[in-house]
């Protein structure tokens, strides 16, 4: 792998653990800093809303300035804000050091993408992208299980120490490898942005490409902050469980990134997207079944595949909307599929308590199958392959 690929999987290895740490210890911050678990479930909210609202900004930054320099300052500020996360005394400073930690994640995962997209050709893309796909899903996966399991041995503060140190770590290793890379742009330009924004807009196929990570983010990882909860209403406690549940999901995305080649040579485009959908829709029904703890395991490795048989390709169509303003098109997909991570938590709360637990997934099962079928139907070009 390119070096500068490898100091890209690193960062977006970190990132990954970052968003997906607090997933199995909500209840346990919930008990340490005296609110309910449905609240403390927000704390995703409170990471993904400014992550997807700084998108549209940091996006044109990268184009106008320096990609990499602009990973470099977000990194600091999530590692930054991990640290504040460790340190609070109430729930709504740790509010607060989330919205800053998802400020500075605005800046990683898709930036990163965005110079990947400037280093390798498009026939390449989709393989190099799985490359990265398999780092964060190995944050996913360490993230998860790792923190269900520091937070019952040493406690939730724990985890944020532990994940503060990776960030500070990362963060100087990548100051080195990415040092010299990266063209610097024209400057800060209103017009440019506007100019940008415009032509990314003017792809027919970008409302397709955005609206559906919208409905992936809000349908499918909006479970995953109330699983813990969910497990919590089973009589399972350990936040160990959760967390290895997710990680399942973590494992499937591996998988994919393992063998994206072959699953482009065998199915194509078209049908990955159509079951991606089918698959996750699926296994988002399947949770509420209210199976053993070890179904549920090998339930979200299928979603974790299914996931990225559908997002994998919907990526490589956001890379391409416009290749001159790319940090643009790829922070737009993240707004998007980060809006809908925002949502979705506050979505299945709402469906939960007015629907109940199995209406409510259910339902969700069924758009994300349409989502699929939707997708696969109008993201069409004459070359498809990649």
């Amino acid at each position: 792998m390119n070096p500068v690929l490898t100091v890209l999987a690193f960062i977006v290895f970190a990132s990954s653990m970052f968003a997906r740490a607090i997933d199995p210890i909500v209840p346990q911050i919930a008990d340490g800093l005296g609110t309910d678990a449905a609240t403390a479930a927000l704390l995703s909210t409170a990471y993904a809303l400014p992550f997807a609202i700084v998108q549209p900004v940091l996006g044109a930054l990268a184009d106008m300035f320096n990609k990499t320099k602009l990973i470099l300052i977000c990194l600091a500020i999530v590692a930054v804000a991990t640290v504040a996360g460790a340190l609070v005394t109430s729930f709504p400073l740790m509010m607060a050091s989330r919205v800053l930690a998802g400020i500075g994640g605005g800046g990683l995962v898709p930036i990163a993408f965005a110079v990947l997209g400037d280093l390798v050709p498009v026939k390449d893309r989709q393989v190099a992208m799985g490359r990265l796909l398999f780092a964060i899903m190995s944050g996913n996966l360490l993230g998860a299980t790792a923190s269900g399991a520091i937070g019952d041995l040493f406690g939730w503060r724990a985890v944020f120490t532990v994940m503060a140190v990776l960030g500070f770590t990362v963060l100087v290793a990548s100051t080195f490898g990415l040092r010299g890379v990266g063209q610097r742009g024209g400057g800060f330009s209103l017009s440019a942005m506007h100019s940008g924004y415009r032509s990314i807009f003017a792809n027919p196929l970008a409302k397709f490409c955005f609206g559906a990570v919208f409905v992936e983010g809000a349908l499918m990882y909006g479970v995953f902050p109330h699983l813990a909860t969910l497990f919590h209403d089973m009589g399972e406690t350990r936040a160990s469980i959760p967390g290895i549940v997710i990680g399942g999901f973590a494992i499937g995305g591996v998988i994919y990134s393992l063998r994206v080649g072959w699953l482009l040579r065998v199915f194509g485009e078209t049908w990955m997207m159509r079951l991606g959908g089918l698959m996750m829709g699926l296994t988002i029904a399947f949770i509420s079944l209210r199976a053993p703890w070890q179904a549920d395991v090998l339930d979200f490795v299928v979603l974790g595949l299914a996931f990225y048989l559908l997002h994998g390709v919907i990526q490589i169509y956001a890379s391409e909307l416009a290749p001159a303003a790319r940090g643009s098109a790829m922070a737009l997909h993240s707004f998007f599929y980060f809006l809908g991570q925002a949502a979705g938590p506050a979505i299945y709360n709402l469906g939960f308590h007015n629907a109940g637990v199995t209406p409510t997934l259910i339902g969700g099962g069924i758009v994300l199958v349409v989502n699929g079928l939707v997708a696969a139907h109008f993201l069409r070009r004459p070359a498809a392959k990649v």
